[in-house]
């Protein structure tokens, strides 16, 4: 009886729509133009003479430093606010895409687009904004908060895929990444309501006390945050691939330019819905088992893909099921992390689970590049996928969905 009084005003407890809008808002501009930096190859490259290695190795650099990032921004997050973080994240974005449109030498695209639009992300992505979320919310509404913020940033790439396409055909490569940057600066503003840190919200009276010390030690030994950890490196590689390479790719087999333009925002537009989706459905069903059925739907995906003839219509169809299956992975996977730990330390163990993903980030831009360069296909890399996609599958399925065991909780 004493339960459902305790439980029950939390279960009524309003949505925070200010923190959620704002939040929201956020990732529609941190996953933006970093999702349509593939439009800004070719056009960069005939400029500038360098070769698909080059522009590859930039957006591999992006992908890392967002992830060896995140889980020290997350941190900061969880000691000193979220605010803090995010402002960091407007001005070194801007910066970054600055510094990437000078295009004078290697060094600024490897610098500018890789380092420091990385750290950018990193510092306003899924791992803080989520973390800034659980704080606020209750548990039961928690992965329907997740997903909207997940939808949020595949609304980005949807809006993002065409916006940045008009402002290369109207601008230039070099003038649009400023413009990019500009619109950077809006992150701290719409940070504002996302003050706080760990010891702020909702939840902050009911969470178990670590330092930062116990608290990385009791995750490195539980066997089900590894076995999260090593799944989610394969949705990074993917993802990454596909958002750097998939529009010289269709160049490559002789589809027209606007289809490329068509399936991104095909992928963030179904990728809104996959998010939302995710976020119902990890509320009511086993997480483990849906982000098995997800890297497993994955791989059947690009398989058919490669296999069966192209034309306009496999992009398309392509495009809707991998949007679909797109960011669905992050809702779960960050849900299983509060579950298992709580939300103290969300930041920084959400944030390592994070970096697994970057480096599987890393590895599919760049290995997209070497190997392109090296086989004059892209082949090898959509199959390596493919095999990586039901790898994750198998380690999936026997995470256990609990709470780990702590003394006071006996």
């Amino acid at each position: 009886m004493s339960a459902t009084t305790v439980t029950a005003p939390a279960a009524s407890r309003p949505m925070p729509w200010l923190i959620i809008v704002a939040g929201s808002l956020i990732a529609v501009l941190t996953f933006g133009p970093r999702s349509a930096m593939g439009f800004f190859q070719l056009p960069m490259l005939q400029d500038t003479g360098w070769d698909r290695t080059t522009f590859g190795l930039a957006m591999a650099l992006q992908n890392l430093a967002w992830g060896v990032s995140q889980p020290f921004f997350g941190a900061i997050a969880d000691k000193f606010g979220t605010w803090r973080v995010l402002l960091v994240s407007g001005l070194v974005y801007a910066l970054g895409l600055f510094l990437m449109s000078l295009g004078t030498s290697p060094l600024w695209l490897h610098v500018g687009g890789g380092v420091l639009v990385g750290l950018g992300v990193g510092a306003g992505s899924f791992g803080i904004l989520l973390s800034a979320f659980a704080r606020n919310v209750t548990p039961d509404q928690r992965s329907m908060a997740f997903g909207i913020c997940t939808a949020a940033g595949s609304a980005g790439m949807f809006l993002f895929a065409p916006l940045s396409q008009g402002l290369i055909s109207a601008f230039g490569w070099s003038d649009s990444l400023v413009w990019l940057g500009v619109m950077m600066l809006l992150v701290p503003l719409l940070g504002i309501p996302l003050r706080g840190n760990s010891s702020s919200g909702i939840t902050a009276a009911s969470e178990y006390k670590q330092t930062i010390g116990e608290a990385l030690k009791e995750a490195l030994g539980h066997r089900s945050y590894l076995l999260l950890t090593a799944g989610f490196f394969v949705c990074g590689y993917q993802v990454a691939f596909i958002t750097a390479h998939f529009p010289a790719y269709l160049g490559d087999i002789g589809i027209d330019a606007r289809y490329a333009v068509i399936a991104l925002a095909l992928i963030g537009f179904f990728n809104v819905i996959g998010s939302l989706a995710a976020g119902f459905i990890g509320q009511r069903y086993s997480k483990p088992y849906f982000l098995a059925y997800i890297y497993l739907a994955r791989s059947v995906a690009v398989s058919a893909f490669i296999l069966l003839p192209k034309s306009p219509a496999s992009v398309i169809i392509f495009a809707v099921v991998m949007g679909l299956l797109w960011l669905s992975t992050v809702p779960p996977t960050n849900g299983l992390v509060a579950i298992m730990f709580g939300t103290k330390h969300l930041g920084l163990l959400g944030g390592i689970v994070f970096l697994s993903h970057q480096i599987g980030s890393f590895l599919g831009v760049w290995m997209g590049g070497y190997l392109y360069d090296h086989f004059g296909t892209y082949d090898p890399v959509w199959w390596l996928g493919v095999v990586l996609g039901l790898f994750a599958a198998i380690v999936h399925w026997p995470i256990e969905e609990k709470g780990v065991a702590r003394p006071a909780m006996a």
